[in-house]
């Protein structure tokens, strides 16, 4: 059990906003964490990580990580983190930047079965591409055999059909190692596929704990309502086309004209459907 009561002030481009996040992860979840740009989750993730400081209390299985002044330092925190950008060693190879994490050459060798990389064990980083570097990324963090893996948009650079096989790697070593996962992402169908349950942050505060299908999916035998984002509003004589993107589908809805003064573009929407039309509203 991860039990989490912190708070903290962030200085963003829209000014100050507290930060307070109040919830319990049971072991072995996968909890996906999404929300706005700017709402705090990665912010969320380094204070879990022992990399930024803040208030309030941080317990694993009882064993205090955060608490008053004391703060265990993140090397002891038994934390895997995976991040966008690789951050990998390039003077080293694959296998050497997994032996950094942890000296266990048979547990290097198992992860590099598991993730596909096994031929490629010599390469440096820089001769590797995207999803190559990230399964690198994702091999080292389990290396230390993590009671908590962070991963902060992994995937989200990479193109859908790697992405997808990387969805699944990531699965199978969550469930292979029996960590619980907390993993940020803005994709709707990457959650519905990997998360138990889901945190929805807006303005620092958590407005939703879920499961992927209460967020997302409220569907009945005639009726579906999918969260989206609004793109663009396109105007015409007799209508507004509205352009909305929902995971990694486009799709257009038209408006009447008044009814498209009520949305103002990069707002998240609720689409609500039924057999004969199609409606639209603020979330």
């Amino acid at each position: 059990m991860i039990e989490i009561d912190i708070s903290k002030t962030l200085h963003g481009s829209s000014g100050v906003m507290p930060l307070r996040v109040e919830l319990n992860i049971e072991d072995g979840e996968f909890i996906a964490l999404t929300g706005a740009s700017g709402s705090g989750k990665t912010t969320l993730l380094r204070i879990l990580a022992g990399l930024e400081e803040a208030k309030g209390v941080i317990r694993v299985n009882n064993e205090p990580w955060l608490k008053e002044s004391y703060s265990l330092p993140p090397q002891k925190r038994q934390i895997g983190f995976v991040f966008q950008d690789y951050a990998l060693f390039d003077n080293m190879t694959v296998l050497e930047n997994l032996l950094f994490a942890n000296n266990d050459k048979a547990l290097a060798q198992h992860l590099l079965e598991i993730t596909e990389l096994l031929s490629l064990a010599s390469r440096t980083p820089k001769t590797l591409s995207g999803g190559q570097k990230q399964r690198v990324s994702l091999a080292r963090a389990f290396m230390r055999k993590p009671k908590l893996l962070l991963m902060d948009e992994p995937l989200s650079a990479l193109d859908p059909t790697i992405r997808s096989k990387l969805q699944d790697e990531i699965y199978k070593l969550h469930k292979e190692f029996q960590t619980t996962t907390i993993m940020v992402s803005h994709d709707p169908s990457e959650i519905f596929k990997l998360a138990d349950r889901v945190i929805l942050l807006k303005n620092g505060a958590i407005t939703n704990f879920t499961s992927p299908e209460k967020l997302y999916l409220k569907a009945n035998s005639n009726n579906l309502t999918l969260q989206g984002e609004l793109l663009k509003l396109t105007p015409t004589d007799a209508l507004t086309i509205a352009i909305v993107a929902i995971g990694k589908q486009i799709i257009k809805v038209p408006l009447s004209n008044r009814e498209a003064k009520n949305f103002k573009v990069g707002e998240t929407i609720t689409l609500h459907s039924n057999p004969f039309s199609i409606t639209i509203n603020r979330c």
